[in-house]
C-alpha cells in the first residue's frame, strides 16, 4: 500500500510540476484539473487555499480523486465536518514540503533513506 501511495505521489508531483508555470499556484493547477476536485474541496474546507496561494514555493504530494475514493466514505465525511477542520488541515499539511522538490529529488531521497524519503 505504501508503495502504491508513493507511486501515485510521484506521478502527481510530476504532473503538477509539468503543468505549473512560475506564475501559477498549486491551487490554480489543482482547480484546472478535474482529477484533483476532491483535493480542492478538502483544501477549501481546511482553509488552506489562501496559504497555498500566498506562501511558497511548496511541493504537494497531491492525492487524486481515485486516492480519496479509497478512503472510507464515513471517515472522509467526518474529516469534512467543521469540528474536524484542524485535524484535516494537519493531515493535508503532512503532504506539503516547503520548497520545490523534483522527481529526481524524490528518488534520491528514497535511496538515501532506504525507502523512507529524506530531503536536505
Amino acid at each position: 500500500m505504501k508503495k502504491l501511495i508513493l507511486v501515485v505521489t510521484i506521478t502527481i508531483t510530476v504532473a503538477l510540476s509539468k503543468n505549473a508555470t512560475v506564475q501559477e499556484k498549486i491551487v490554480d493547477v489543482a482547480v484546472g484539473n478535474e482529477d484533483f476536485s476532491t483535493l480542492v474541496a478538502v483544501l477549501t474546507t481546511a482553509d488552506l487555499v489562501g496559504t497555498l496561494q500566498v506562501y511558497g514555493p511548496f511541493t504537494v504530494f497531491a492525492p487524486t480523486n481515485a486516492a480519496f475514493a479509497k478512503i472510507d466514505s464515513k471517515a472522509l465525511s467526518s474529516l469534512l465536518e467543521e469540528k474536524n477542520k484542524k485535524v484535516l488541515a494537519n493531515i493535508l499539511t503532512y503532504h506539503l514540503v516547503s520548497g520545490k522538490i523534483t522527481t529526481t529529488d524524490v528518488v534520491a531521497g528514497l535511496k538515501k533513506g532506504n525507502g523512507m524519503p529524506e530531503f536536505g
